[in-house]
């Protein structure tokens, strides 16, 4: 079976969609996956004030290291792209664009 015409253009990304538009979708979801460890950075920054540097450390490579583990998942950013490429393809068949949902901390 053969895909439809211009399916292959449909998954074609410009290189600003591969650089910004999709790492974007990916920090965003990954914030929210690891929004437990934000919580917890964002806490003990506003806990220890000008010595969060030192005191916050625990918190912030934990942070670190769950955030990097989902940039660096190839089957993460597979995900992102699907999506990505849904919501253009919605966009592309009614015009409208839709709002990403943002999670509010307060860093």
């Amino acid at each position: 079976m053969e895909p439809p015409p211009g399916a292959a253009e449909n998954s074609k990304l410009r290189h600003v969609e591969k650089d910004v538009l999709i790492p974007q979708i990916m920090r965003d979801r990954a914030k929210e996956l690891c929004s437990d460890k934000v919580q917890a950075f964002t806490k003990c920054c506003k806990e220890t004030g000008l010595l969060m540097v030192v005191k916050c450390r625990r918190e912030n490579t934990a942070l670190k290291d769950c955030l990097v583990g989902y940039y660096t998942d190839p089957s993460f950013y597979e995900e992102c792209k699907a999506e990505y490429l849904k919501q253009r393809e919605e966009y592309r068949a009614t015009g409208i664009k839709k709002k990403r949902q943002k999670i509010t901390s307060n860093v």
